[in-house]
């Protein structure tokens, strides 16, 4: 059961990358916030934090927010402990945050499987990595006010998978731009590129519509409060049917 990111950390690209991340147009979202250097957990839970409370926040259900977390707690038999981190889940206060925290730290049973699972109980952030997270969820909501509303997250891509990647779940739609969150400390690689382009192709042969009406793939970074664009028409058919059969298998 390959994922989109496991495929594509195996994928050999061409010079550049099938997508050169500097075709992409970029947008900075000032604002006077300065991110504190040092964070005490790993920058993937981090990353997962504010992706889901910036989904949760920005109006989804919590249960279908958190819902690779929780398949993960019911793969480690901790739904009951999951199920009481859900509840102090609120707004960006310390509570919700340091929940969030150890919620997503379940992730890794479901994508990974249990022998990766650590207890969540370990997860602590501290004072500054609670800032810093406050700090991206609300540019994370300040960036939706901007290129918003949502219309589909957290989506599977069931109909377009394929025997070479059998599993992946993309980030966010908007009316007509496919989103990646990426939330590292560097401009986006060709592997982020290329992520977000499988995700497109597959998206357009799954069951999910609101596909079709996409015309540019899109990365927003709220720990460098940049937004990167780039519309479809300019990928050019070669390429794109190179992915479509080298790389996702149709």
């Amino acid at each position: 059961m390959v994922s989109v990111t496991q495929r594509v950390s195996k994928v050999k690209q061409p010079r550049g990358g099938y997508i050169k991340p500097k075709e992409f147009v970029v947008t900075d979202l000032l604002d006077n916030d300065i991110l504190n250097e040092s964070e005490n957990i790993h920058g993937g839970l981090v990353g997962l934090a504010v992706d889901y409370l910036t989904r949760f926040l920005s109006g989804a259900p919590i249960e279908k927010t958190f819902k690779i977390s929780l398949m993960g707690a019911s793969n480690v038999n901790e739904l009951e402990l999951a199920n009481d981190l859900l509840l102090d889940i609120k707004s960006t206060d310390d509570t919700s945050i340091e929940s969030a925290c150890k919620m997503v730290g379940f992730d890794v049973a479901y994508r990974v499987g249990v022998p990766g699972y650590k207890p969540v109980e370990l997860i602590n952030p501290d004072e500054e990595t609670i800032t810093n997270i406050r700090i991206m969820v609300n540019r994370g909501l300040n960036f939706f006010k901007l290129y918003g509303p949502v219309i589909k997250d957290g989506f599977t891509l069931e109909g377009g998978y394929t025997s070479s990647i059998a599993t992946g779940d993309g980030d966010f739609l908007t009316d007509n731009t496919l989103w990646d969150f990426k939330v590292s400390k560097s401009a986006p690689t060709n592997k982020h590129t290329l992520q977000l382009l499988i995700y497109y192709l597959m998206g357009v042969r799954s069951i999910h519509s609101e596909f079709k009406q996409i015309e540019n793939l899109g990365i927003f970074n709220p720990r460098l409060n940049k937004v990167y664009l780039l519309s479809v028409s300019t990928i050019s058919n070669e390429i794109i049917n190179e992915v479509n059969t080298t790389v996702i298998g149709y």
